[in-house]
């Protein structure tokens, strides 16, 4: 496909004008011409990155692969949070699991409408609201550009990882190149170069995981991402997991009466590093520590645990580490302690339970 372009504005003439061509010796800011020839008829692809500096004719190219598509720019009702803005139409499950899959699985946030969350929430959210829609071809301009860094890459992994579960086509339009192992695209075309590049040898980048045994020192951190609020649990032993020392995961385990079984709760990821899939891996790993007799009892047990976040339900259902035990629909009714004046249950959380196996069963 040879794309040629030529854009046209007025030749200005004012005395600025004229005193910036004398300056500059530039004869006119009047054309623009932009070619690029990208190889992409047969469409067996998925993903297509084009890259380079700002002005270098990126949105333009885009749109001329395209031209029946426009940009994608969703619009957002500022009174619905964004769990009721993304296609109503679809199951619900369906949309929080594209939710968590892009990253955005911190469950307050989506309870928010669009306009007020952070940067890096919006930018999530848009992901997830195009995972849904799965239009058959979808141009997004400035990708990544809003958000930091940590969260572009992650973010842009995510959501790759995701829509290739799809059938339809996208082209992301980007200034930064630190995305593009994480996005691992079919074909990348760079405006700096003028060169096409097809499916490259690129692989994800990889990090070292580190987990400590601590104690709950580090919630303050990450209770603010907990969908529960409720009391810390007794005589637990938490845990934090770490990349190059910066705080990443947080659980918490403690035992059920009789040391007969542990039960793990308090999962948190922290935001930036959501859809990067460190959590249900860490959440192994500390079960199977349990497992092995590696906690202050010296003795193996296996682990419980609840969730009532569906993505995370889905997932644990998917791993053969992990068998269901359990799955209410409505929470219990409120009851007094026999002691105290503390109530327990009362809540409407489809709760479901699960065991961790371990490893052998993976």
């Amino acid at each position: 496909m040879n794309i040629d372009i030529h854009h046209h504005c007025t030749d200005f003439e004012s005395y600025r004008s004229a005193r910036v061509k004398s300056l500059f010796n530039v004869e006119s800011g009047a054309d623009v011409h932009i070619h690029a020839d990208l190889p992409i008829e047969n469409h067996d692809w998925k993903i297509g990155v084009i890259v380079g500096a700002s002005g270098t004719g990126k949105t333009s190219i885009a749109q001329s692969v395209w031209s029946d598509v426009k940009i994608y720019n969703p619009i957002w009702t500022k009174h619905k949070p964004i769990i009721d803005d993304i296609t109503p139409d679809q199951p619900f499950d369906h949309v929080t699991a594209a939710l968590s899959s892009v990253g955005l699985g911190t469950v307050p946030a989506w309870l928010r409408p669009h306009h007020v969350l952070s940067n890096g929430e919006q930018f999530r959210a848009n992901l997830a609201r195009a995972v849904c829609e799965a239009p058959d071809r979808l141009i997004i301009d400035e990708f990544t550009s809003v958000v930091d860094r940590q969260i572009a890459c992650i973010g842009a992994g995510a959501f790759a990882k995701t829509w290739r579960r799809n059938h339809g086509q996208v082209i992301l339009a980007t200034c930064h190149y630190d995305v593009l192992d994480w996005v691992e695209p079919d074909w990348i075309f760079d405006t700096n170069t003028g060169k096409f590049h097809g499916r490259l040898e690129r692989r994800r980048p990889r990090f070292n995981l580190e987990i400590h045994q601590t104690n709950w020192r580090y919630w303050h951190l990450f209770e603010p991402h907990h969908y529960l609020k409720m009391p810390l649990m007794i005589a637990a032993t938490n845990y934090v997991a770490t990349v190059n020392g910066e705080l990443v995961a947080h659980l918490a385990v403690s035992t059920r009466p009789g040391l007969i079984e542990a039960r793990a709760c308090r999962l948190v990821v922290m935001p930036e590093w959501q859809g990067a899939g460190v959590g249900l891996k860490f959440l192994n790993a500390v079960c199977e520590m349990w497992l092995q007799g590696q906690n202050r009892y010296d003795k193996a047990l296996r682990t419980i645990f609840h969730t009532s976040h569906p993505a995370l339900a889905a997932a644990l259902r998917r791993d053969p580490k992990w068998t269901q035990i359990s799955g209410k629909l409505i929470g219990d009714k409120a009851s007094k302690g026999l002691k105290t004046k503390s109530k327990y249950g009362g809540h409407f959380r489809a709760v479901q339970g699960f065991r961790y196996l371990g490893a052998d069963y993976d």
